[in-house]
């Protein structure tokens, strides 16, 4: 066995459809702050265009991936930004849907959850996260 501390204690709806964080980008001074749902399929954080717009970011200068679902593809655009869920802030590359009709928000691998320790007691809708530290 082993065993693993966590700094935080979160509680989330079990009735709610995925598990929601509060999040804050920080970019050029300003700040939005909006909910995303943990995704351990998706690859990168993905955010609506309209929070990138909001925070003054030029969405199609940054790196453009095209991302491949099981339904279809679409377009992001990346871009380095200050990013903290509950409380937890790293500076991470994350990614902004070109298309305006993208109306999701997503804590993916890279960018999130590679930078923490998450646990889940689904049945109890309780969240665990620390700051990744080597």
């Amino acid at each position: 066995s082993e065993l693993i501390e966590f700094d935080i204690v979160h509680f989330y709806d079990l009735r709610e459809i995925g598990i929601p964080l509060p999040v804050k980008l920080e970019y050029g001074g300003l700040s939005e702050e909006f909910t995303a749902k943990i995704d351990t399929g998706s690859t990168y954080c993905i955010f609506r265009r309209l929070h990138g717009e909001f925070l003054g970011v030029e969405i199609e200068n940054g790196i453009p991936i095209e991302i491949g679902t099981a339904t279809g593809s679409f377009k992001v655009f990346g871009h380095e930004l200050t990013l903290s869920v509950l409380g937890i802030t790293t500076l991470s590359t994350v990614y902004f849907a070109e298309s305006d009709y993208f109306d999701r928000n997503v804590l993916g691998r890279i960018g999130w959850l590679d930078r923490v320790k998450l646990g889940l007691v689904e049945q109890e809708g309780k969240l665990f996260l620390s700051e990744y530290q080597k």
